[in-house]
Protein backbone atom coordinates (compact mmCIF):
# COMPACT_ATOMS: atom_id res chain seq x y z
CA UNK A 1 0.00 0.00 0.00
CA UNK A 2 2.76 2.32 1.17
CA UNK A 3 4.90 1.87 -2.51
CA UNK A 4 1.73 2.28 -4.55
CA UNK A 5 0.81 5.57 -2.37
CA UNK A 6 4.45 6.66 -3.49
CA UNK A 7 4.00 5.38 -7.04
CA UNK A 8 0.12 7.43 -7.52
CA UNK A 9 2.38 10.67 -5.60
CA UNK A 10 5.38 10.44 -8.19
CA UNK A 11 2.93 10.38 -11.01
CA UNK A 12 0.70 13.12 -9.76
CA UNK A 13 4.10 15.20 -9.51
CA UNK A 14 5.14 14.89 -13.07
CA UNK A 15 1.84 15.28 -14.33
CA UNK A 16 1.85 18.56 -12.39
CA UNK A 17 5.44 19.33 -13.44
CA UNK A 18 3.88 18.72 -17.31
CA UNK A 19 1.54 21.25 -17.28
CA UNK A 20 3.52 23.42 -15.45
CA UNK A 21 6.12 23.44 -18.49
CA UNK A 22 2.98 23.17 -20.96
CA UNK A 23 2.10 27.01 -19.46
CA UNK A 24 5.49 28.66 -19.27
CA UNK A 25 5.93 27.13 -22.66
CA UNK A 26 2.60 28.84 -24.15
CA UNK A 27 3.42 32.20 -22.28
CA UNK A 28 7.18 32.09 -24.02
CA UNK A 29 5.75 31.89 -27.14
CA UNK A 30 2.62 34.58 -26.65
CA UNK A 31 3.41 37.21 -29.08
CA UNK A 32 4.69 40.28 -28.31
CA UNK A 33 3.03 43.73 -28.45
CA UNK A 34 2.50 45.56 -31.47
CA UNK A 35 3.48 49.23 -30.79
CA UNK A 36 3.42 52.04 -32.60
CA UNK A 37 3.69 55.72 -31.40
CA UNK A 38 3.56 58.99 -33.64
CA UNK A 39 3.35 62.66 -33.44
CA UNK A 40 2.11 65.66 -35.72
CA UNK A 41 5.52 67.02 -35.37
CA UNK A 42 9.18 66.17 -35.47
CA UNK A 43 10.00 63.86 -32.49
CA UNK A 44 11.55 65.99 -30.06
CA UNK A 45 13.21 65.11 -26.05
CA UNK A 46 9.83 64.31 -24.55
CA UNK A 47 8.88 62.16 -26.74
CA UNK A 48 12.20 60.35 -27.38
CA UNK A 49 11.94 59.77 -23.60
CA UNK A 50 8.81 58.29 -23.55
CA UNK A 51 9.11 56.35 -27.00
CA UNK A 52 12.49 54.45 -24.46
CA UNK A 53 9.70 54.15 -21.71
CA UNK A 54 7.45 52.01 -23.80
CA UNK A 55 10.69 49.57 -25.14
CA UNK A 56 10.39 48.75 -21.06
CA UNK A 57 14.20 48.14 -21.09
CA UNK A 58 16.51 49.75 -19.15
CA UNK A 59 19.47 51.43 -21.42
CA UNK A 60 17.24 50.86 -24.85
CA UNK A 61 18.75 50.46 -27.92
CA UNK A 62 17.17 53.07 -30.42
CA UNK A 63 18.06 54.18 -33.71
CA UNK A 64 16.98 57.02 -35.75
CA UNK A 65 15.82 56.72 -39.27
CA UNK A 66 16.88 60.16 -41.74
CA UNK A 67 15.93 58.61 -44.90
CA UNK A 68 13.06 61.53 -46.01
CA UNK A 69 15.95 64.85 -45.36
CA UNK A 70 18.27 62.60 -47.16
CA UNK A 71 20.32 61.71 -44.39
CA UNK A 72 20.45 65.71 -43.79
CA UNK A 73 23.80 65.89 -41.33
CA UNK A 74 21.57 68.76 -39.31
CA UNK A 75 18.56 65.96 -38.54
CA UNK A 76 21.57 63.82 -37.23
CA UNK A 77 22.93 66.83 -34.85
CA UNK A 78 19.53 66.98 -33.62
CA UNK A 79 18.75 64.21 -33.01
CA UNK A 80 22.40 62.80 -30.79
CA UNK A 81 21.85 66.49 -29.05
CA UNK A 82 18.29 65.11 -27.95
CA UNK A 83 19.67 62.06 -26.67
CA UNK A 84 22.75 63.38 -25.20
CA UNK A 85 21.18 63.09 -21.33
CA UNK A 86 18.70 60.87 -21.65
CA UNK A 87 19.13 56.99 -20.56
CA UNK A 88 18.85 55.44 -23.97
CA UNK A 89 21.69 54.43 -26.49
CA UNK A 90 21.45 56.13 -29.57
CA UNK A 91 22.25 54.94 -33.15
CA UNK A 92 21.45 56.43 -36.50
CA UNK A 93 20.82 54.23 -39.73
CA UNK A 94 21.93 56.37 -42.63
CA UNK A 95 20.47 55.56 -46.38
CA UNK A 96 22.51 56.99 -48.69
CA UNK A 97 25.49 55.06 -48.43
CA UNK A 98 28.22 52.23 -50.18
CA UNK A 99 29.04 49.14 -49.42
CA UNK A 100 32.25 49.56 -48.61
CA UNK A 101 31.33 51.46 -45.57
CA UNK A 102 28.51 49.44 -44.41
CA UNK A 103 29.10 45.96 -42.89
CA UNK A 104 25.27 45.48 -41.71
CA UNK A 105 22.11 44.92 -43.81
CA UNK A 106 19.64 47.30 -43.19
CA UNK A 107 17.51 44.28 -41.79
CA UNK A 108 20.44 43.45 -39.51
CA UNK A 109 20.86 47.12 -38.10
CA UNK A 110 16.85 47.01 -37.55
CA UNK A 111 16.31 43.47 -35.76
CA UNK A 112 19.01 44.54 -33.46
CA UNK A 113 17.44 47.50 -31.67
CA UNK A 114 14.65 48.21 -29.04
CA UNK A 115 13.36 50.89 -30.95
CA UNK A 116 13.03 52.73 -34.45
CA UNK A 117 12.49 56.71 -34.68
CA UNK A 118 11.65 57.96 -38.09
CA UNK A 119 12.10 61.38 -38.94
CA UNK A 120 10.25 63.91 -41.08
CA UNK A 121 11.05 65.07 -44.59
CA UNK A 122 9.63 64.33 -47.64
CA UNK A 123 7.58 61.34 -47.24
CA UNK A 124 7.09 60.42 -50.96
CA UNK A 125 10.89 59.86 -51.86
CA UNK A 126 11.53 57.93 -48.27
CA UNK A 127 8.88 55.52 -49.33
CA UNK A 128 10.61 54.88 -52.78
CA UNK A 129 13.72 54.50 -51.17
CA UNK A 130 12.40 52.34 -48.68
CA UNK A 131 11.02 50.04 -51.31
CA UNK A 132 14.08 49.48 -53.43
CA UNK A 133 16.33 49.14 -50.66
CA UNK A 134 14.10 46.69 -48.58
CA UNK A 135 13.43 49.11 -45.34
CA UNK A 136 9.92 48.50 -45.57
CA UNK A 137 10.08 44.64 -45.00
CA UNK A 138 12.19 44.92 -42.35
CA UNK A 139 10.37 47.44 -40.73
CA UNK A 140 7.78 45.10 -40.98
CA UNK A 141 9.55 42.32 -40.07
CA UNK A 142 10.38 44.69 -36.43
CA UNK A 143 7.02 45.77 -35.67
CA UNK A 144 6.38 41.64 -35.94
CA UNK A 145 8.81 41.54 -33.16
CA UNK A 146 7.54 43.92 -31.10
CA UNK A 147 10.42 46.86 -31.47
CA UNK A 148 8.46 49.76 -31.17
CA UNK A 149 7.99 51.82 -33.98
CA UNK A 150 7.67 55.75 -33.69
CA UNK A 151 8.31 59.21 -35.58
CA UNK A 152 6.88 62.57 -36.38
CA UNK A 153 5.55 63.73 -39.35
CA UNK A 154 6.65 61.72 -42.72
CA UNK A 155 7.82 59.52 -39.69
CA UNK A 156 4.13 59.35 -38.28
CA UNK A 157 2.51 58.92 -41.94
CA UNK A 158 4.59 56.10 -43.10
CA UNK A 159 3.14 53.56 -40.49
CA UNK A 160 -0.41 54.17 -41.87
CA UNK A 161 -2.33 52.93 -44.96
CA UNK A 162 -2.02 57.01 -46.26
CA UNK A 163 -2.60 60.32 -46.08
CA UNK A 164 -1.66 64.00 -47.17
CA UNK A 165 1.57 65.09 -48.10
CA UNK A 166 3.53 68.11 -48.98
CA UNK A 167 6.32 65.82 -50.73
CA UNK A 168 5.26 66.93 -54.34
CA UNK A 169 5.20 70.42 -56.05
CA UNK A 170 2.63 73.00 -55.65
CA UNK A 171 0.11 71.48 -53.55
CA UNK A 172 -0.78 69.19 -51.22
CA UNK A 173 -1.34 65.29 -52.44
CA UNK A 174 -2.04 61.55 -50.90
CA UNK A 175 1.18 59.59 -50.81
CA UNK A 176 0.71 55.32 -49.76
CA UNK A 177 2.68 54.25 -46.22
CA UNK A 178 3.18 50.88 -44.46
CA UNK A 179 -0.35 49.85 -43.78
CA UNK A 180 1.33 48.79 -40.44
CA UNK A 181 -1.89 50.83 -38.56
CA UNK A 182 -5.19 50.44 -41.02
CA UNK A 183 -5.85 54.24 -40.81
CA UNK A 184 -5.53 57.22 -43.17
CA UNK A 185 -3.59 60.36 -41.42
CA UNK A 186 -3.06 63.54 -41.32
CA UNK A 187 0.56 65.47 -39.69
CA UNK A 188 0.77 68.83 -38.87
CA UNK A 189 -3.22 68.99 -38.64
CA UNK A 190 -3.79 72.65 -37.53
CA UNK A 191 -0.74 74.39 -39.54
CA UNK A 192 -2.31 76.97 -41.71
CA UNK A 193 -1.44 75.37 -45.13
CA UNK A 194 -4.95 73.80 -45.85
CA UNK A 195 -3.91 70.12 -44.36
CA UNK A 196 -7.35 69.84 -42.48
CA UNK A 197 -9.77 70.91 -44.88
CA UNK A 198 -7.90 68.51 -47.81
CA UNK A 199 -8.32 65.66 -44.79
CA UNK A 200 -11.57 66.51 -44.38
CA UNK A 201 -12.38 66.28 -48.19
CA UNK A 202 -10.25 63.57 -49.15
CA UNK A 203 -12.40 61.35 -46.43
CA UNK A 204 -15.83 62.83 -47.77
CA UNK A 205 -14.72 61.99 -51.42
CA UNK A 206 -13.92 58.46 -50.50
CA UNK A 207 -10.20 58.83 -51.58
CA UNK A 208 -9.22 58.21 -47.80
CA UNK A 209 -10.40 55.80 -44.96
CA UNK A 210 -11.18 57.65 -41.51
CA UNK A 211 -7.94 57.82 -39.33
CA UNK A 212 -6.08 60.22 -36.85
CA UNK A 213 -5.63 63.28 -37.05
CA UNK A 214 -2.06 65.07 -34.67
CA UNK A 215 -1.61 68.69 -34.22
CA UNK A 216 2.24 69.77 -34.22
CA UNK A 217 3.08 69.00 -30.35
CA UNK A 218 0.77 66.00 -30.31
CA UNK A 219 1.21 62.10 -29.92
CA UNK A 220 -0.40 58.86 -30.60
CA UNK A 221 0.01 55.66 -28.99
CA UNK A 222 -0.67 52.32 -30.76
CA UNK A 223 -0.97 49.03 -29.37
CA UNK A 224 -1.94 45.73 -31.99
CA UNK A 225 -3.05 47.97 -34.66
CA UNK A 226 -4.97 49.91 -31.72
CA UNK A 227 -5.16 53.19 -30.51
CA UNK A 228 -4.74 53.49 -27.10
CA UNK A 229 -3.48 56.51 -25.65
CA UNK A 230 -3.34 60.42 -27.19
CA UNK A 231 -0.61 62.61 -25.21
CA UNK A 232 0.44 66.05 -25.60
CA UNK A 233 3.33 68.39 -25.09
CA UNK A 234 1.02 71.50 -25.20
CA UNK A 235 -2.82 72.10 -23.90
CA UNK A 236 -3.37 73.74 -27.13
CA UNK A 237 -2.47 71.01 -29.17
CA UNK A 238 -4.44 67.82 -29.78
CA UNK A 239 -5.28 64.90 -31.56
CA UNK A 240 -8.24 63.71 -33.21
CA UNK A 241 -10.59 60.80 -35.29
CA UNK A 242 -11.78 62.15 -38.17
CA UNK A 243 -14.49 59.79 -40.02
CA UNK A 244 -17.61 59.90 -41.88
CA UNK A 245 -20.97 60.11 -39.96
CA UNK A 246 -24.17 60.55 -41.60
CA UNK A 247 -22.29 61.43 -45.26
CA UNK A 248 -21.22 64.07 -42.82
CA UNK A 249 -17.72 64.59 -41.93
CA UNK A 250 -17.34 63.44 -37.79
CA UNK A 251 -13.99 64.94 -36.17
CA UNK A 252 -13.83 63.87 -32.49
CA UNK A 253 -11.23 65.68 -30.04
CA UNK A 254 -9.29 62.97 -28.38
CA UNK A 255 -8.88 64.07 -24.75
CA UNK A 256 -4.82 63.85 -24.34
CA UNK A 257 -2.65 63.33 -21.32
CA UNK A 258 -0.67 66.00 -20.73
CA UNK A 259 3.63 65.20 -20.76
CA UNK A 260 6.31 66.96 -18.95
Amino acid sequence: MYLKILFLAALTFQFTMGQSQQTADANSKKPMDRIIFVAGGGLNKTYINYVAGLTNKPNPKICFVPTATGDSPNSILTWYANCEDLPIQPYVMRSFINSSTTLQSFEEIIMSMDAIIVGGGNTLNMMAIWKVQGIDLALRKAYEKGIVLAGGSAGSLCWFTAGSTDSRPKELTIVEGLGLLNFSHSPHYLEENGRRPLYHQLILSGKLKAGYACDDQAGLLFVNGEMKKSVTRNENHHNYFVSLKNGKIDEQLLPAELLK
